[in-house]
């Protein structure tokens, strides 16, 4: 037995020795998870227009919770006075006790486990360091984020009581929707009207882009629906951007002139006569 559960070397020790050792070095290990514990992490939204989310932006937000009181700065002492250390627990926040062969640690009644005592508190926050209150934090919303993302501002969240840490403050991004603009990644996405005379005979485009118009040439034939790339003009990221992707989207035409309609029944006729038949190798014919 001495072998498996002690140092190998015999020993007079007992069972209680040995149940005793264990249950007294967890509580050695325990000391600290009593001292005052650091603020609980604040979670609210923001609201982005597309264009904000993918550029980047710096946006106030108001906000109301336990903040470190003003008055003691988070001490939870008046003014002119301090916290002094417990003298029960020398400041550990628990206290040891055995029960027969068995060793456990429980908080200290006399600071109620935060390893300090305030004989005189402050009057604003009664003596806890925190005070609810409305203060307006600047965040900054990096570049490309995307929706439903979270934006991290470390100690600024709740208050820890009596000048603890505070938590962290985590800002969930929404974005919405463009009347322009798609995403896919990091891939900025627009679909462009075209006519079939542009996707027949070939065009330049001028498509719009986060930064500016920009010329995409559509070559000549190009079929409806068709998806052009344009490297480097997409959502910004950590190393360059990504792409523009342009959908080239036939738009047909409710009504025309009788010139124009003249015409396109020349084109259909010169069409046929060319030999061109846009259902040949269809499956359905």
């Amino acid at each position: 037995m001495g072998d498996i559960f002690g140092q190998g070397g015999g020993g007079d020790g007992g069972i209680g020795d040995l149940f005793g050792g264990l249950f007294n070095r967890g509580a050695a290990q325990r000391p600290q998870s009593n001292r005052p514990r650091r603020g609980s992490d604040v979670e609210t939204e923001t609201s982005l227009q597309f264009r904000e989310a993918a550029q980047g932006v710096t946006v106030p937000l108001r906000l109301t919770s336990p903040s470190s009181c003003t008055t003691c700065h988070g001490s939870g002492a008046k003014p002119g006075t301090s916290p002094r250390v417990c003298p029960k627990c020398n400041g550990q926040g628990v206290v040891n006790r055995n029960q027969g062969a068995f060793g456990f640690s429980e908080p200290c009644d006399d600071c109620r486990g935060t390893g300090s005592i305030i004989d005189d508190p402050c009057v604003d926050c009664r003596g806890t360091g925190v005070q609810n209150r409305t203060r307006t934090i600047t965040v900054r919303v990096p570049a490309g984020i995307s929706d439903g993302q979270k934006v991290r501002l470390a100690g600024q969240g709740e208050a820890g009581l009596r000048g603890a840490p505070s938590g962290d403050l985590f800002v969930t991004v929404r974005v919405k929707p463009d009347k322009v603009f798609g995403r896919t990644g990091d891939d900025l996405t627009v679909t462009v009207p075209v006519s079939y005379g542009e996707l027949v005979l070939g065009t330049t485009l001028s498509v719009p882009t986060l930064e500016g118009r920009v010329g995409v040439k559509v070559p000549p034939g190009t079929v409806d629906g068709r998806v052009l790339r344009v490297r480097g003009r997409g959502i910004p990221k950590k190393s360059g951007a990504g792409d523009l992707m342009v959908t080239v989207k036939v738009a047909v035409p409710q009504k025309l002139d009788d010139a124009a309609t003249d015409a396109l029944k020349t084109y259909l006729e010169a069409e046929k006569a060319s030999g061109f038949d846009p259902r040949a190798g269809w499956a359905g014919v």
